[in-house]
């Protein structure tokens, strides 16, 4: 996904910047969470002593709670943990998703495991209540189109953000976006001096709700919705 000469200039990349500010759903930068204490007392995963339907039941919701309580990402192997040896992860989060219809938010598959995520339909009414846009996730026209060239352009050099923009990008704004976690050093450039170029990270994906790059929506789906 290098960057490849001939590429639209800065204000194209303006309007898919924009238009990528609107068309993704915005959530809040997690952070990894801390393994459980090795020394926890016995906690009862099979729960024989019940039937096989309340058994279902309660798993299902541990597991629910498990997501909710977490700001991040949950893995199958830590939702394991907390079922039956013989239960099916997988299935049991069917059966949350199938309860969830009609709900503002549900729950998502994201790299790294599954999260609750709000509906991208009630963004407007959840930033009007909540103020989220003054969040450290809010960002420029300008940061967000870097930061859509790197995802889209990746591994790609200062030299290449500027070839598409057609100015330099300034280094506050790319360490501002890595501050966020969002972006990171990836291999050294073929061009002379061998410089460092940028890839973007799994807290872009978890935030942009991907499960990989390959999700990323088509650019000239999103050149049309920019008009």
């Amino acid at each position: 996904m290098g960057y490849e000469h001939g590429q639209r200039k800065w204000e194209p990349v303006s309007r898919f910047g924009h238009a990528a500010a609107e068309g993704f759903a915005m959530t809040t930068a997690t952070r990894k969470r801390k393994p459980a204490d090795e020394g926890a007392a016995v906690f009862d995963r099979e729960l024989d002593n019940l039937p096989p339907e309340l058994r279902w039941r309660e798993w299902m919701g541990r597991i629910e709670a498990i997501l909710f309580a977490s700001a991040s990402p949950v893995d199958r192997e830590d939702l394991a943990r907390v079922v039956g040896q013989g239960a099916s992860v997988e299935m049991l989060i069917e059966d949350i998703q199938a309860e969830l219809t009609g709900r503002p938010y549900d729950l998502a598959q994201v790299t790294g495991g599954w999260m609750f995520r709000t509906k991208t339909q009630f963004a407007d009414a959840i930033k009007a209540a909540a103020d989220l846009g003054d969040q450290s996730l809010a960002f420029t026209e300008m940061e967000m189109g870097v930061l859509c060239a790197i995802a889209y352009h990746q591994p790609i050099d200062r030299a290449g953000l500027a070839d598409i923009f057609g100015k330099e990008v300034s280094r506050d704004l790319l360490a501002r976006l890595r501050y966020k976690d969002l972006i990171a050093s990836g291999p050294r450039s073929p061009r002379p001096g061998a410089p460092h170029t940028f890839v973007t990270t799994e807290t872009f994906l978890v935030t942009f709700d991907l499960q990989s790059l390959r999700d990323l929506p088509e650019l000239e789906t999103l050149y049309e919705q920019s008009g």
